[in-house]
């Protein structure tokens, strides 16, 4: 047999054998599993060399909120999967993937120096009807996955919690009413809202929700969504600050300074969220935080953050919306983060809107751009560089101000003409770097732009500008839009 001949029967087995398990995905649904939820829960731990991940418990909860009939996920994007198969491990029957903040975590410089931490994570699957083996792989320097855990699940183990709903916590829904395996199912979760606040949390979460519901691709695509809330009272307002040195009792303990970045906000304890989320039908899940600070964060597949009261809260939500939905990267890359060499150039990014363009003839965007279109792509960076440079220089100095203010407890006259000047200086801001934006070279083209992810070189983003770029009220670039819309189509049947 020739080599060609060889290589040409390889492709078509593989293109057999996938056709075969896709197909296996979409009818077995109900001979496989019952209408009903896993939910995994374990410790994810190590440092930049080690990482390791350990069984914690097992819950059961009635229904299931994905689809019946796309199980498998076979997009590039996230730095773990979980993978369901039956128990001789020949056969797939879900994938599902995702990133988590351990990810994050083992780019930042403690961990590089060895200083091990536990995280807490779950994650969900339909219930098996018989034994399976449920594995959990991780990626290698090399974005090849290997597996990091590994065990059969008895679904007649007598140790799987039944959780029933919880009745302190609310839901009510927002938008939308239909069949949870048929719709993309949104979860808008509370956080720091008293007793007293429950209203304001639900025209809080109502009014971010028609802010996503109007913004493109999911305002064309807006039957395909159910929005829900679930709120559980804080004893306190608001959530932890660790800068200025207050800390408070709340539902879900989220926190500013999420690993030593000043407005990044997170919560540790993830099972705590999601005892509240599986009290309702979710695929995607977005904490409200009752906060005025500017701030949030959004990991794949895992939990988005996002403050209630700040003047960019609809940029934010949005912006942190298309991280959890899609997988979308940062395409900034002037602010300053704790993570080192979290987008290496050495290799192409998952994110399917940053590009390290190692390849330059075959843009992973080439469809959506005209021919024509120089690779790497002219734009006005310098003029934003040192606009941009200015800005960073001055916040920082009123931040510094203010966290010395609220440190001392300085009175509350004071405090507020310290927030009125930054708000003031970051929306100014904001508009001279969308002017800059606007009339550079090549704005409204899709392309190969120097500076995203982080880096100001050896990174390009489609775009010269987008939600997931600057500040403000404006569309997901046409890159983003193709990445949001296909996660949705992989949520509907």
């Amino acid at each position: 047999m020739t080599k060609k001949v060889f290589l040409t029967l390889s492709a078509i087995i593989i293109i057999l054998i996938q056709a075969s398990v896709s197909a296996l995905g979409s009818e077995t649904f109900d001979s496989r599993f019952l209408n009903e939820t896993l939910r995994v829960d374990y410790y994810h731990l190590g440092d930049a060399k080690h990482e390791f991940v350990t069984l914690h418990q097992l819950h059961r909860y009635k229904g299931w909120a994905g689809s019946t009939k796309n199980l498998i996920d076979r997009e590039r994007v996230g730095k773990f999967a979980v993978n369901v198969f039956n128990r001789e491990g020949t056969l797939l029957l879900f994938r599902h993937n995702y990133n988590s903040i351990f990810e994050e975590y083992q780019t930042t410089s403690d961990a590089i120096n060895g200083t091990k931490r536990t995280y807490q994570e779950s994650v969900l699957i339909p219930f098996p009807r018989e034994p399976v083996l449920l594995t959990i792989e991780s990626r290698d320097k090399n974005n090849e996955f290997h597996d990091v855990f590994r065990s059969v699940i008895d679904p007649g183990n007598k140790q799987i919690i039944t959780r029933e709903k919880d009745r302190a916590v609310t839901v009510n829904t927002i938008s939308g009413t239909a069949d949870p395996h048929r719709k993309v199912d949104l979860l808008l979760i509370a956080e720091g809202y008293t007793e007293k606040e429950q209203d304001k949390f639900q025209k809080d979460s109502a009014r971010l929700a028609g802010v996503l519901l109007k913004t493109e691709p999911f305002s064309s695509l807006k039957d395909r969504f159910t929005v829900r809330s679930a709120f559980r009272a804080s004893a306190e307002s608001c959530c932890t600050e660790p800068d200025f040195r207050q800390f408070r009792r709340t539902a879900l303990s989220c926190s500013f300074d999420a690993l030593g970045s000043e407005r990044y906000l997170l919560t540790e304890s993830y099972w705590n969220v999601m005892d509240i989320a599986c009290n309702a039908p979710w695929d995607s899940m977005v904490i409200i935080v009752n906060s005025s600070r500017y701030g949030g964060g959004g990991i794949f597949n895992f939990m988005a953050t996002c403050t209630s009261d700040s003047q960019w809260n609809s940029y934010i939500f949005i912006h942190e919306f298309g991280h959890l939905f899609a997988g979308l990267a940062d395409e900034y890359y002037t602010s300053k983060v704790e993570y080192n060499e979290f987008h290496p150039i050495e290799r192409e990014p998952l994110e399917p809107n940053i590009t390290a363009l190692l390849d330059r003839k075959n843009l992973k965007w080439k469809s959506l751009c005209q021919p024509g279109t120089d690779i790497p792509t002219l734009w006005a960076k310098k003029e934003y560089d040192d606009h941009d440079r200015e800005y960073q220089q001055k916040r920082e100095q009123i931040y510094k101000k203010l966290q010395d203010a609220k440190r001392l407890n300085a009175p509350k006259d004071e405090i507020d003409r310290i927030e009125q000047e930054q708000s003031e200086l970051s929306r100014r801001t904001a508009d001279e770097s969308d002017a800059i934006l606007l009339s550079s070279p090549n704005h409204g083209k899709v392309g190969a732009f120097e500076g995203a992810g982080y880096r100001a070189e050896g990174l390009y983003r489609p775009m010269v500008d987008c939600i997931m770029f600057s500040k403000g009220h404006k569309p997901f670039c046409k890159v983003c839009q193709e990445a949001l819309k296909k996660r949705i189509l992989l949520y509907c049947d």
